[in-house]
């Protein structure tokens, strides 16, 4: 079992090696792959020393598995070259995500609709894991009609650069400046480019991707995606209609059984979720769950994971040990 890891040196690939060491992934070779600019560059993994290879080079190595963290026009330029080798790719970026030919996998919801013939499998983003991973357990029981969403993202969800800018607000430095205000006690209500219908690409992508998961085109969908200087993870106030009437204890349950979902709620001892407190976990964290006295069979939840773990490292990881599991590589 030969597993390539393309954009190794980058935030996610890092998270990646992180996880495939925690959670003991069964391989026989490990190939670490970057841009040609870190071909060479050395990366300790278990005690072991380990030369960074070019995407060519890779490919030539034919390895059963191929995870990539290395963006978007990488990803449309070279899964394919990997995919005529054989090789299995599991995508980090939004290249795949919503062609009608690919899935679009959060194992815990969907990965049985894999097969040997998916060649290029896509990791949805990061702030649609954590609300579906939630919602797809009460989507079966109730039926959802409508979800309002607004995310509170950590800047590591734009990559080191904009840590660095952080970092350098927070002590009185002036750096390069990847965001086009200051994070730095400040919120962005902008996350990604913006789209001629008034709303970024991540909130487009909370939109869309719910949808195809869930496996349901019916379900409205209408967010609001900001960023926030926290490091932690992303963190989400989530509002669900359903179509049909629910008990908040039996919600509690239901999430309390959900594989990777952790239910953190009680006021009592002022227990809820907070990215400071998801940062280098694998779980997503729900609470303040309590019915919308507003409007009939709504529910309110707060959502939060570490972006750069299940939002990314993690399932991406989750998905390669189903292929593994099941033999479809």
């Amino acid at each position: 079992m030969k597993i390539a890891v393309v954009g190794a040196t980058g935030m996610v690939g890092e998270i990646m090696l992180k996880v495939l060491e925690e959670r003991n992934f069964p391989f026989t070779e490990l190939i670490l792959v970057a841009s040609e600019k870190s071909v060479g560059k050395i990366i300790e993994f278990k005690g072991q020393k380990y030369s960074v290879v070019g995407l060519q080079t890779a490919v030539d190595m034919k390895p059963e598995i191929a995870v990539f963290s290395a963006g978007g026009q990488t990803s449309l330029d070279w899964a394919p070259k990997f995919a005529a080798a054989g090789t299995t790719v599991i995508d980090n970026s939004s290249a795949w995500r919503m062609d009608p030919t690919k899935k679009l996998i959060v194992p815990e919801i969907n990965a049985n609709e894999l097969t040997k013939e998916d060649k290029i499998i896509a990791n949805p983003n990061c702030s649609t894991i954590q609300m579906v991973l939630a919602l797809a357990p009460l989507h079966k029981k109730y039926d959802i009609k409508r979800i309002v969403v607004s995310t509170y993202q950590s800047i590591t969800g734009t990559g080191v650069k904009a840590v660095e800018q952080f970092e350098n607000e927070c002590v009185g430095i002036e750096g390069d400046m990847v965001y086009k205000y200051k994070i730095n006690r400040n919120c962005i209500p902008q996350c990604d480019s913006f789209e001629e219908n008034g709303y970024t690409k991540e909130e487009m992508k909370l939109s869309n991707e719910t949808k195809k998961i869930l496996g349901d085109n019916t379900i409205a969908v209408t967010a609001t995606a900001v960023r926030v200087p926290v490091v932690g993870g992303h963190s989400e106030a989530v509002n669900v209609e359903f179509e049909n009437d629910f008990e908040v204890n039996e919600v509690r349950m239901i999430l309390s059984q959900t594989d990777g979902v952790v239910v953190q709620d009680n006021l009592d001892t002022f227990t809820y979720p907070m990215p400071r407190y998801a940062e280098g976990k694998n779980e997503v964290f729900v609470g303040r769950i309590r019915r919308d006295e507003s409007q009939a069979n709504t529910l309110n939840m707060w959502i939060v994971a570490d972006n750069l773990r299940k939002g990314a490292a993690t399932n991406t990881i989750q998905i390669a040990e189903y292929l593994v599991a099941h033999n479809l590589v």
